[in-house]
């Protein structure tokens, strides 16, 4: 007597899905999701610890310096001056308890080494506090 070993087809439909590669996607995201939640939540939220001001403080402006640049050399505060003396201001300005703001404006046809060479001034002195002013076009 043969023997068949053929299984019986049936018309049926399988039901049996194999999800075992959905699970690992699943897993694979929640992954990255917890990595990537805590990252962006430190960065739309930064702790900073503001200052408190008093009324007087709060209605006094701070110091300024204006610096035009122009295309023959300096004017600081309205007086014209050369490098080395520009030099010896920033100086001054960097020995006081409060350094003033510089505002620097530059002529459109001042040298731009000019300005460069007022910003490594500036650096040289650890003044930090700079405006560079342009004006909008209309």
């Amino acid at each position: 007597m043969a023997r068949s070993f053929h299984r019986k087809r049936s018309l049926e439909p399988n039901s049996e899905l194999n999800i075992t590669a959905l699970i690992d996607l699943g897993f694979a995201l929640l992954i990255i999701f917890m990595i990537s939640t805590p990252l962006i939540e430190k960065e739309q939220a930064m702790e900073v610890n503001l200052p408190v001001a008093s009324e007087s403080s709060a209605a006094a402006p701070p110091a300024t310096a204006d610096l035009v640049v122009l295309t023959n050399g300096y004017r600081l505060d309205g007086n014209l001056i050369g490098e080395p003396a520009l030099e010896e201001e920033f100086a001054r300005f960097a020995s006081m308890r409060e350094p003033p703001v510089v505002s620097i404006r530059a002529d459109a046809d001042a040298r731009y080494q000019s300005v460069v060479r007022a910003l490594d001034l500036l650096k040289r002195h650890k003044l930090s506090r700079i405006n560079l002013q342009t004006r909008l076009e209309e």
